[in-house]
């Protein structure tokens, strides 16, 4: 385990309606061009668990510090992903870990 990363970055999020996921999954891979994440990944839900079925879309990213995610979330193509994701999303979770 010595190649962790020190920040792993997850966020989960829900559409308002199904029909928007792929005008979300295309918002947040805006974030994609932010280059202080050593990885990047948006992902959306494969739905297997039947036990769970709130989380439509994950954004997961790693960072080498917490300075590296305040720059992330600092970039203006962060705002841009905000902008075009907010009006379209019901649940927002963020970890950091």
């Amino acid at each position: 385990m010595t190649n962790r990363p020190k920040l792993r970055h997850v966020v989960f999020f829900s559409a308002k309606d199904k029909a928007d996921l792929p005008r979300i999954v295309e918002g947040l891979e805006l974030l994609a061009g932010i280059p202080h994440a050593s990885a990047f990944e948006v992902r959306q839900n494969t739905q297997n668990d039947a036990l769970s079925s709130e989380v439509d879309v994950i954004v997961y990213a790693e960072f080498e510090s917490t300075a590296a995610l305040a720059a992330y979330k600092a970039d203006p193509l962060y705002q841009a992903s905000i902008k075009a994701v907010r009006p379209l999303r019901d649940m927002r979770i963020a970890a950091d870990f």
